[in-house]
C-alpha cells in the first residue's frame, strides 16, 4: 500500500482541537517569526510594548528593563497596572486571563478600549511570551497591594495572591525563555540596549532605563527632542548639509504623523518607518506616502525657484533621497499589518493622508528656508547627473538569461547546477588563491570568483564611480540580482555567497569592504542570511616523520592549537607548526578539507541585528571623516583579542 493510500481514512478521530496556548508552543514561528535570536528578542519587545501602550495612553513615564544575572528578563513600568479583578466571562482573575488566553486584552473595546494607539501583537503578545517561557512571574502594583502570580510554559502554578503592600502603581513581568523552544536563550545586551534607546527616541518625554546585571551596566534614555534627536544621533558621525533637523508633526483623521529629516554628504539613504512604535522594516503605505511627497515637493520647489529648467527631467526618488537620513513615525488606531510580525503597514488610506501632511509641511519649510532647500536640491541634481553617467554601466549589470551566459565575468568559474538551490559562490582574495579554490571545489554546486586587490570603498563614492569598478561589476553580473533599488533576490544565481579571504589584516579589510558594498547595495542578501564568511584554519600542526599515517591537525584558534600541542606531547610525538597567513599557502587538498567541504569546513553566517547601529559603524569605520574613526579605535583598542602584527 502506498503512503498516499495508507492515509486515505480521514474521519473525526483525526481532528485535533488545540486549546489555550497550545498553538503557540506547537507553531511559535507563526507568532514571533522564528525561534532564532530574532524571535527570542521579539519576546522582550512584546512585554515592553505593553508598557509603551501605557505611556501612549498617558499613564506611564518610566520603564525599567533588566537583564537579570540568571539570564531572565524583567520589565517594570509605572502605569495603571494590569487589572486583577475577576473576569465575569472566564471566572478567573483578569491578570490570568490576559496571560493565558490569546486575543485577550484592553485593545479590542472600540470606543471603550483601554488604548487608543497600541503596538504589540494585538492582544496575543504577553500570552505568547508566557507560552514560550520556562517560567514567568507577573506582579501588579495596584490599590496599595502587590499582586503576584507565577506560570510555567503558560500554565499557572498558583492563584493570584497579595504578597505585600506598596505605594506604587504599575506592572512587572519577568520571564525566562524555554530552551526547548529556542535555538539559544542567551539575550544580547546590545540588542536590548539599542531597542530601549530607539523606543525612548520614539516617545519623547518617556524615560527608559536599561540594567544589565550580568555585566553590571546601566543606561538611562530620555529625549525631549524625540525623533529629531533620533536623526541627530544617527548622523553624529556624518557631515550634515544643514545643521538643524527638519521636523514637523500633524494630526489628521485621528492619525498622528511625525517626520524628521536631515541630509548629509553621504551617498546612501537611511530612512526608518514606525507605526505605534513598531519598526516597519519593510515599509508600507506610510513610507510610500512620505517618499512620494518628498519627491514631488523637491521637484515643485526646484522648478518654482528656477533650479530645474523646462527641458530638464524631473528628479527621481533615488536622486532626492541620496544622503537622506529620516524617520517617519505615525500613531493610529487599528493599523493593518501584512504578516503577524508586522513588517509592513497595509492601510491604503494612510498613503494619501501622509502624502498630504508631508507635502504641505515640506512646501512651507522650503519657502521659509530657501538656503537649505537650495543645498538639498543641488545635491539631488548632482545625484541625477551621476545617475545618468551610471546608466550605461548599470545596463551591463542586468541579469542575463541562460542563453547569454557568455556575458558572465570571464574569470568566474561557474558551477554546473542550473538552478540556484544548494549552490554557493566563493568570493576569493587574489587570482592565486582563486586558482587553488577552483581545484578544491565541487564543480557541481560551487562557483569561484577571484577578486584582484581591494574593491572600491562604496561609502566614499557615488554610483557612477562604484559601477566603474571592475571587481564590483563582476560580482553584480555573477550574482544576477541587480543592486540598489533594482535588487531582486528571486533572480539570485546562487543560494549562498561565501567571502573567503586571508586570515590577516588585509584579508579582514577586504572582507569589510565587501560587507560595506553588500550592506549598502545588496542589503537583502544579509537580511536573508545569504552571506557567509569562510573560516580557513590559522595553524597546521603535524608530526615530523614521513609516513602516510602521521598525525595532522588544523587549528582555528590559539586555544585549539594549545590543545593539539598537548596531545602531541603526551603521545611523545615531535611536531612542526605552520601559521597560515594566506590561502595561497594551502594546497588544493588542504583548502578543500578545511574550508570548502561542507562535512568538515567552518563557516560563519553574517547577520545584522540592529540596522541603525550597523549603519553608524559602517559610516564610522568606512566613511570620509577621520576623527570619528580615530575615536572609535581609541575607545575599543583594549577590546582587541587577536591582532596580526
Amino acid at each position: 500500500m502506498t503512503e498516499h493510500n495508507r492515509n486515505s481514512h480521514y474521519n473525526e478521530n483525526q481532528i485535533r482541537i488545540l486549546k489555550g496556548l497550545e498553538p503557540v508552543r506547537l507553531r511559535p514561528g507563526m507568532y514571533i517569526g522564528d525561534t532564532s535570536s530574532r524571535g527570542l528578542h521579539k519576546l522582550v519587545d512584546e512585554v515592553i510594548d505593553n508598557s509603551i501602550d501605557e505611556a501612549l495612553a498617558g499613564f506611564c513615564d518610566t520603564i525599567i528593563v533588566t537583564l537579570n544575572d540568571d539570564g531572565s528578563i524583567s520589565v517594570k513600568d509605572n502605569g495603571r497596572g494590569i487589572p486583577v479583578g475577576i473576569n465575569k466571562e472566564i471566572g478567573k482573575s483578569t491578570l490570568e486571563v490576559i496571560l493565558t488566553h490569546l486575543h485577550a486584552g484592553g485593545k479590542f473595546g472600540g470606543e471603550d478600549s483601554a488604548y487608543k494607539y497600541s503596538g504589540g501583537l494585538h492582544g496575543v503578545g504577553v500570552s505568547v511570551v508566557n507560552a514560550l517561557s520556562e517560567w514567568l512571574l507577573a506582579e501588579v502594583y495596584l490599590d496599595g497591594n502587590i499582586y503576584q502570580q507565577r506560570f510555567t510554559r503558560g500554565i499557572p502554578l498558583d492563584e493570584i495572591k497579595v504578597v505585600g503592600n506598596t505605594d506604587e502603581n504599575g506592572t512587572l513581568i519577568a520571564f525566562k525563555p524555554d530552551d526547548t523552544i529556542f535555538d539559544d536563550v542567551i539575550f544580547d545586551p546590545n540588542v536590548l540596549l539599542e531597542r530601549c534607546r530607539e523606543l525612548a527616541f520614539l516617545n519623547k518625554g518617556l524615560k527608559i532605563i536599561f540594567k544589565d546585571e550580568i555585566h553590571q551596566k546601566e543606561e538611562e534614555f530620555f529625549y525631549e527632542g524625540g525623533i529629531a534627536s533620533f536623526v541627530s544621533f544617527l548622523n553624529e558621525k556624518k557631515n550634515p548639509l544643514h545643521e538643524d533637523v527638519i521636523y514637523f508633526n500633524a494630526e489628521k483623521d485621528e492619525v498622528i504623523v511625525e517626520v524628521a529629516i536631515q541630509y548629509t554628504d553621504d551617498y546612501s539613504e537611511n530612512s526608518y518607518s514606525f507605526v505605534n512604535n513598531i519598526n516597519t522594516v519593510e515599509g508600507g503605505t506610510h513610507l510610500t506616502g512620505y517618499r512620494t511627497a518628498l519627491t514631488r515637493s523637491i521637484n515643485d520647489y526646484s522648478r518654482k525657484a528656477g533650479l530645474l529648467k523646462d527641458n530638464d527631467s524631473n528628479l527621481t526618488g533615488d536622486d532626492v533621497r541620496e544622503g537622506l537620513t529620516s524617520i517617519i513615525s505615525i500613531k493610529m488606531e487599528d493599523p493593518q499589518f501584512e504578516g503577524q510580525t508586522k513588517g509592513r503597514l497595509g492601510n491604503a488610506e494612510i498613503r494619501g493622508l501622509v502624502d498630504t501632511i508631508c507635502g504641505d509641511n515640506l512646501a512651507i519649510f522650503f519657502e521659509e528656508n530657501p538656503s537649505i532647500a537650495r543645498a538639498i536640491i543641488d545635491k539631488a541634481i548632482a545625484a541625477s547627473r551621476a545617475r545618468e553617467a551610471a546608466r550605461k554601466a548599470r545596463e551591463l549589470t542586468r541579469r542575463k538569461s541562460a542563453l547569454e551566459v557568455g556575458t558572465l565575468p570571464g574569470k568566474l568559474a561557474d558551477c554546473s547546477k542550473k538552478d540556484s538551490e544548494g549552490t554557493e559562490i566563493y568570493i576569493v582574495e587574489g587570482d592565486s588563491a582563486g586558482g587553488t579554490a577552483k581545484q578544491s571545489r565541487n564543480r557541481e554546486y560551487q562557483a569561484i570568483l577571484p577578486l584582484r586587490g581591494k574593491i572600491l570603498n562604496v561609502e566614499k563614492h557615488g554610483e557612477d564611480k562604484i559601477l566603474g569598478n571592475a571587481e564590483i561589476k563582476a560580482m553584480i553580473r555573477a550574482f544576477g540580482t541587480g543592486y540598489g533599488d533594482s535588487f531582486d533576490l528571486s533572480n539570485a544565481r546562487y543560494e549562498r555567497i561565501v567571502i573567503m579571504t586571508d586570515a590577516d589584516v588585509d584579508g579582514a579589510h577586504i572582507r569589510t569592504l565587501l560587507l560595506t558594498f553588500f550592506y549598502r547595495y545588496m542589503r537583502p542578501l544579509i537580511d536573508e542570511g545569504r552571506v557567509f564568511a569562510a573560516q580557513p584554519p590559522l595553524y597546521k600542526i603535524e608530526e615530523r616523520r614521513d609516513r602516510a599515517d602521521k598525525w595532522l591537525k588544523y587549528a582555528w584558534s590559539d586555544e585549539e592549537l594549545e590543545r593539539y600541542k598537548l596531545e602531541f606531547e603526551e603521545a611523545n610525538k615531535t611536531y612542526s607548526i605552520q601559521r597560515y597567513k594566506g590561502l595561497g599557502e594551502m594546497d588544493a587538498d588542504q583548502l578543500q578539507e578545511t574550508t570548502m567541504d561542507p562535512k568538515s569546513r567552518v563557516m560563519v553566517r553574517l547577520t545584522i541585528n540592529d540596522a541603525e547601529e550597523a549603519d553608524k559603524i559602517f559610516t564610522t569605520l568606512m566613511g570620509e571623516e577621520v576623527e570619528p574613526r580615530r575615536a572609535f579605535i581609541e575607545q575599543h583598542a583594549s577590546e582587541v583579542t587577536d591582532l596580526d602584527v
